[in-house]
């Protein structure tokens, strides 16, 4: 049994405890469920509530804890001379002993005390999952017994459901408070490490951008120059390169299936259009590089050109193809909720159908499709494939679309790959890239908002 068979099994026990307290309910009433104080749905959730959530609070807890409890017994196991090694050392014999265990490749050669060490991890493990198995199990039977014993005509099972969903929505409102905090908190700090080794101005007012920092006095090729105004120029770039696509494309195709189409073409059209949205980014990186850019490249070269193997125009041209649906879709959803008193007033003062939709319908939905560009131009700058296939990874400082660029998260990716230390500006680099297109968006985001409350428009 695993964590997974464990949830199901717990989710069975509480889709039985409903049934039993919904029906311990109907019993106490005598099968009137007018004599009840609450539905007998409220009775049958009190019980499963009382069945899942104890199990699920031991079982998160845990799973956290558990970790640190089985290895400090193993490192308790461990001969002596094991325990004795520097931190970085005993954390590597610890990394093989885990992996024998799981039966993947070990760095060293398989000894004997190697391998009891493992073979004592697998049996801490087993015993481990036994024991909370068999206290998560029990917790379900023990709330479903409890919860039924609770149950009466008079129990008012109705407010203590609702208080705990409440609570249950309260937790999760805080979860997602403090993971936005725990988010700005962790780019603060690596990024105030970062700027006490590389000047502010220096990051945001510099035009070489080259974070290969030196590991020796004597080596060549690594200045270490940290300017982002290339990284953040080519981010730009590819963005308005995307949404001068994905905007007219989206919002026109979402004028037409929502006020021209025929509901029999807009029933296969829609789905048709929003498959784009499905497609994973690394094809459309593979149709970037190897059919968009060399048309590109073979189109500029006909008109007396150069254009690079790797340009800005073909990565922005395909990621404006992929947020099509993004753009197209939400403002279909928010056209068709413009009320239809609105369209026959139009056209009761003489209005066209073309004039009722630029005069009407898209003044009034401008709201949310201010929001679905917010979100094409979120996904447009937070795209790496397209534009590590596509556009390269050279920071260049240009506007020519037929160069080739690099954006913010293509640089981080790159800067984080593979074994890193954290105590390195190169690395901190891209935490400070991250914190300032943090800001970006959040002022691109302030900056909506204030621009759908200019030209709202209210309707009775």
């Amino acid at each position: 049994m695993n964590i997974a068979i464990l949830t199901v099994v717990l989710l069975g026990l509480t889709v039985i405890a409903y049934y039993m307290g919904r029906m311990r309910a109907i019993q106490t009433a005598g099968g009137h469920t007018s004599a009840l104080h609450s539905l007998p749905s409220y009775y049958g959730a009190y019980a499963a509530l009382w069945c899942v959530i104890p199990a699920l609070l031991v079982m998160f807890a845990w799973q956290i804890t558990s970790p640190y409890v089985l290895t400090n017994m193993l490192v308790g196991e461990l001969p002596a001379e094991a325990q004795a090694l520097p931190s970085n050392e005993l954390g590597l014999l610890l990394n093989d002993v885990r992996n024998l265990a799981t039966g993947n490749i070990v760095s060293r050669e398989v000894s004997a005390e190697l391998q009891a060490a493992a073979d004592y991890l697998v049996s801490i493990r087993n015993a481990n999952f036994i024991a909370m198995a068999a206290i998560c199990l029990g917790l379900a039977v023990g709330g479903t017994l409890y919860s039924r014993s609770k149950i009466g005509a008079e129990f008012r099972a109705r407010n203590s459901v609702e208080r705990t969903v409440r609570l249950i929505l309260i937790t999760a409102s805080f979860i997602a408070i403090l993971t936005t905090i725990g988010i700005v908190l962790s780019l603060l700090v690596e990024s105030m490490l970062f700027f006490e080794k590389v000047s502010l101005l220096e990051f945001l007012f510099g035009l070489t951008w080259s974070p290969q920092t030196a590991l020796r006095a004597d080596q060549v090729g690594a200045s270490g120059a940290f300017g982002a105004v290339p990284v953040f120029a080519g981010t730009l770039l590819i963005t308005v390169i995307a949404m001068a696509v994905a905007v007219p494309i989206g919002l026109m195709s979402a004028i037409y299936m929502s006020e021209y189409a025929t509901p029999h073409f807009r029933a296969w059209a829609k789905p048709l259009l929003e498959i784009l949205a499905g497609i994973p980014t690394v094809v459309y990186g593979f149709f970037a590089a190897l059919t968009v850019a060399p048309v590109i490249r073979g189109w500029g070269e006909s008109l007396g050109l150069s254009v690079a193997s790797e340009s800005a125009l073909a990565a922005g041209a395909v990621m404006g193809i992929m947020i099509i649906p993004f753009v197209s879709s939400l403002s279909d959803d928010v056209i068709n909720a413009v009320p239809q008193t609105l369209r026959d007033g139009s056209y009761a003062l003489g209005a066209t159908k073309s004039e009722t939709i630029r005069q009407v319908i898209v003044p009034a939905a401008l709201p949310g499709i201010v929001g679905s560009v917010l979100l094409a131009v979120s996904r447009a700058i937070g795209e790496t494939m397209i534009v590590v296939m596509a556009a390269g990874l050279s920071a260049n400082l240009t506007a020519n679309p037929f160069e080739a660029v690099t954006t913010v998260t293509v640089q981080i990716v790159t800067l984080l790959v593979g074994d890193q230390e954290f105590d390195s500006a190169k690395t901190l680099a891209a935490f400070a890239l991250g914190l300032v297109l943090f800001f970006v968006t959040l002022c691109l985001n302030v900056i909506a908002l204030t621009v759908v409350r200019k030209y709202r428009e209210k309707y009775d």
